[in-house]
């Protein structure tokens, strides 16, 4: 038979501090506590199990659990001489959740549970403190009004702050007995107009419905939005422990506190934490009261102090971790509430996991576990000077990590314009970015969408860049025509001061400063040393520019795992010279026409391979030795030509307004050439491998640029890279045909330049069809890179940037655990990467197998890549750190579990 309840008492208890999965972090706490010995007030803790069984019950608790918590107040009770609901020797208790892993603040807690009126009489009686006791009880109805009854606590809080006014007094502790009869009266009163009901009398109908509230409280809203924020499961479930009561509110020789062991904000080797005498817990942290700093503690109670110095250091010792503690005095006697690791900034994490090293309490591998990935984001950017407060007036995504601080713009041009100005530092506010706000996006400090997601085009162009996004930023109304932005009642107007907080998704009012953090020495290096030496799979950058590529290497990339060569076409100087081009990809059944047409292509394409031979050498120069793997054009055409829409509105103004002149026919041009390229479905249309197919000048000119630049790299004593990626590859002949251009004009470059240079010709997987073909396919390509973005928009048939709507409906309806675009969906598309490195490898043994999505910085999708035997990640720059980090922890999870197993070197 299950065994569902687990007592701790008598310096033993039935559990332990490994047990979190059944006690739950505060429970396996209390029982760890109370095995060593510590002054912990006994009690009883229900498992995680029976709230799993109380929701399949049908929100009904099964009366073995009954029986089984109500044999252990049965030993309780025994164990102190005092008895539930026996006004002679009445016996309180706290009921409180305990998930497995640490939700602080997140579900519910009551106390001074078995208060009743003939139990506040005699306490009031026996104590000789009667305020102490009505203190006690109308706490008990406050608490358990709202969390049984569901009665909103601003009700409860309306008749106290009403007494104290109308006692005319300022602090809690001001109301004498008296006048918190009256509290109470007016409560209960409450509670009958609320509920129709009585508040109830009997202790033990009192435990057992707030037994049950505590287990309803693991799907109240804000649990359930912490679980998602953290990615913790919902099918765990909250434990409950219910424990004898200690009082912080007897007088002036009681008190509460909350502490750490270590500063959990910077990590300093310091006693940090609060107290208040004559309170209780909730005082401490609901502001009501100013708490005082817990050092001061000292003169207050030197006796209590010292000891629980002694208690957290050996709890510190004992966990080899921060702990977060609580304690209670009561009368002078100090008592152990609880103690878990603590919670703590990523910069804090670091210092006490490199501190801990060095006083030999935990190993490097264990340091590497102890710290986040997604923590080192605030390292690696800057962050708000939050010293003075922050008007947070709106929360989005945070796509994009850092602080960024400008005057808010509305359009791209406009961003040029005014941020050109290195005193004008600009934000770019719109509703969406598009490609074409490349330009602007690279002078703006930060970009703000009210639109998008984690993978939507701001978000991927600004981590590349390494700026700050917030994106998806619902609640905001961005008027781009009038260039105004509506956040609720707030209006802001071009020009004003924003502030964006891309680590959290917060947007502030206001010039708000900001701090740099510096990364690149001290805690950090150490630490992230230990991580490269743990780790298997190699971590490179997707970089697209010299500043990104040096911002990369300096964050430790390994090499550049995707240049984006689109990127470079939007540039003033470029952009005439590529529209010149595409609008000579027009079909023709004319020879003569088709001829011409070529001869048009390749005249704009000559005037851009000098430039695109200049971007490559600049690669090549900042990844010196390292490799650059090059993607050869992808997107569709359309994207370097004005809008559709645009264009029609144009040339209609233009017709009806009778200006037919040469803007009138140069608009009507580039419409028909708009026109013939217009796709319903443009991601699925002519782009990747389908230009180079149809129009195989356009990689014949970026092979031709690539192996220019790597001669002349290697004449300068550049050791220079070149990997050739072709991309939308979902049929081995495509490849082929793709390889075959490449190799020719690496052979015309080497022979014309006297020069020869290694490289590879490789594939993006990012169709199911080339996943599945990947044997046949790796018989061409020297490598494959997963383009996962792509892979899972088309596994799920589901367009990224249209799908926002229903991937939060679809996480709500836990139809998906998480949005597949921000964490790889192992089932599918981390499958389609098993198998396609396990078939390619059958064709090429020592095929060189990477990512280059997105998934490529987040940590879980990094413990697939490493179960996939993948050589390396590629991720944005900001974000190497941090794959380095979780690439570390995949191999230390793989080992432990497993032991060592054969890796694929990550050259």
């Amino acid at each position: 038979m299950d065994k569902y309840v687990y007592y701790f008492g008598g310096r033993k208890a039935e559990g332990n501090g490994k047990m979190k999965d059944v006690l739950g972090g505060k429970g396996a706490g209390l029982a760890e506590m109370t095995n060593a010995g510590l002054p912990v007030p006994p009690g009883f803790t229900i498992a995680t199990s029976a709230c799993r069984l109380y929701f399949e019950s049908g929100n009904h608790t099964p009366e073995q659990i009954t029986r089984e918590y109500s044999q252990a107040l049965e030993r309780l009770e025994k164990e102190l001489d005092l008895k539930l609901g026996d006004p002679e020797k009445p016996l309180l208790v706290s009921v409180r959740s305990g998930a497995m892993f640490s939700m602080p603040g997140m579900m519910d807690t009551i106390l001074n549970l078995g208060m009743n009126d003939k139990i506040a009489e005699a306490f009031a009686e026996k104590s000789g403190n009667p305020r102490w006791a009505y203190d006690s009880y109308r706490r008990f109805i406050q608490m358990f009004g709202n969390v049984v009854l569901e009665i909103d606590k601003s009700k409860f809080e309306h008749i106290f702050d009403g007494q104290k006014k109308k006692r005319r007094v300022k602090l809690d502790t001001d109301l004498t007995a008296d006048d918190l009869k009256q509290v109470i009266a007016g409560y209960k009163q409450l509670v009958k107009k609320e509920t129709g009901k009585d508040f109830p009398q009997e202790p033990r109908t009192q435990l057992a419905m707030a037994i049950e509230a505590v287990f309803r409280s693991w799907y109240n809203p804000r649990a359930a939005t912490y679980r998602r924020m953290n990615k913790i499961a919902d099918d765990l479930g909250t434990a409950v422990n219910v424990q004898a009561m200690v009082f912080g509110n007897m007088g002036e020789t009681s008190g509460t506190g909350v502490g750490f062991t270590r500063n959990p904000a910077t990590g300093n080797k310091e006693f940090y934490g609060e107290f208040l005498m004559n309170a209780q817990g909730e005082d401490v942290v609901s502001g009501v009261r100013t708490p005082v700093h817990i050092t001061e503690l000292e003169r207050v109670n030197p006796e209590a102090y010292n000891q629980l110095r002694e208690i957290t250091t050996r709890l510190e010792k004992h966990y080899r971790d921060v702990q977060d503690f609580e304690f209670t005095i009561q009368e002078g006697k100090l008592y152990m509430l609880q103690t878990r690791s603590g919670k703590r900034t990523g910069p804090a994490a670091v210092k006490i996991a490199v501190d801990m090293v060095k006083e030999g309490l935990i190993s490097p591998q264990e340091a590497l576990q102890r710290v986040e990935p997604g923590q080192l984001n605030q390292l690696l950017h800057p962050v708000l000077d939050e010293s003075k407060g922050l008007n947070v007036i709106t929360t989005g995504l945070p796509a994009s990590p850092g602080a960024a601080v400008g005057h808010v713009v509305f359009t791209a041009d406009d961003a040029v314009e005014k941020g050109a100005d290195k005193k004008y530092p600009v934000i770019l506010v719109r509703g969406e970015t598009v490609p074409d706000d490349i330009h602007g996006m690279e002078v703006a400090q930060g970009i703000l969408t009210s639109r998008g997601g984690m993978t939507s085009h701001a978000a991927v162009v600004t981590r590349g860049m390494g700026k700050p996004c917030v994106a998806g930023a619902g609640e905001c109304e961005v008027d781009e025509k009038k260039r105004v932005l509506r956040v609720g009642s707030n209006v802001i107007k071009e020009g004003d001061w924003l502030a964006l907080d891309g680590s959290t998704g917060r947007v502030a009012l206001g010039q708000v400063p900001t701090k740099e953090p510096d990364p690149s020495s001290g805690d950090f290096a150490e630490f992230m040393k230990w991580a490269d030496e743990s780790r298997e799979l190699g971590v490179r950058a997707n970089a697209d520019i010299p500043r990104d590529a040096t911002v990369a290497r300096k964050f430790g990339a390994e090499g550049i795992g995707l240049c984006r060569t689109e990127h470079m076409f939007f540039a003033e100087d470029r952009l005439p010279h590529m529209q010149r081009m595409i609008m000579a990809c027009k079909d023709t059944a004319d020879p003569k026409e088709a001829k011409a047409l070529e001869k048009e292509r390749r005249a704009a394409l000559s005037k851009l391979l000098p430039m695109q031979r200049k971007d490559f050498f600049g690669l090549f120069k900042a990844m010196n030795g390292l490799p650059v793997t090059i993607r050869t054009l992808d997107p569709p055409l359309h994207e370097f030509l004005p809008k559709r829409e645009q264009l029609m509105v144009e040339v209609a103004v233009l017709e009806a307004t009778g200006k037919k002149g040469k803007k009138f026919s140069d608009a009507r041009k580039m419409l028909e050439i708009v026109e013939g390229l217009h796709e319903f479905n443009p991601m699925l249309g002519l782009r990747g491998c389908r230009l180079g197919i149809l129009y195989p000048e356009i990689t014949e000119m970026q092979a031709r640029a690539i192996f220019e630049a790597a001669c002349d790299c290697k004449k300068q004593g550049i050791d220079a890279k070149p990997e050739i990626m072709i991309p939308l590859v979902g049929d081995v002949k495509e490849l082929a045909l793709q390889k075959e251009i490449v190799v020719k004009a690496a052979k015309d470059v080497f022979a014309k330049k006297g020069i020869e240079v290694p490289y590879l010709v490789g594939t993006m997987i990012e169709l199911p069809a080339a996943a599945l073909s990947s044997e046949e396919i790796a018989g061409e390509a020297e490598f494959f890179s997963f383009g996962t973005n792509d892979l899972t928009q088309t596994t799920f048939g589901l367009s990224r940037d249209d799908c926002a709507k229903i991937i939060a409906a679809y996480i709500k309806q836990k139809i998906w655990p998480s949005d597949p675009f921000a964490q790889m969906d192992p089932k599918r598309v981390g499958r389609l990467l098993k198998i396609s490195t396990s078939e390619g490898r059958k064709a090429r043994t020592n095929l060189k197998v990477g990512i280059c999505g997105e998934h490529g910085g987040d940590p879980s999708s990094i413990e697939i890549c490493a179960e996939a035997g993948l050589n390396y990640v590629s991720c944005s720059p900001y974000r190497v750190p941090i794959a380095r980090l979780a690439a570390a922890q995949a191999a230390l999870k793989r080992a432990e579990a497993a032991g060592p197993k054969k890796m694929y070197s990550t050259a």
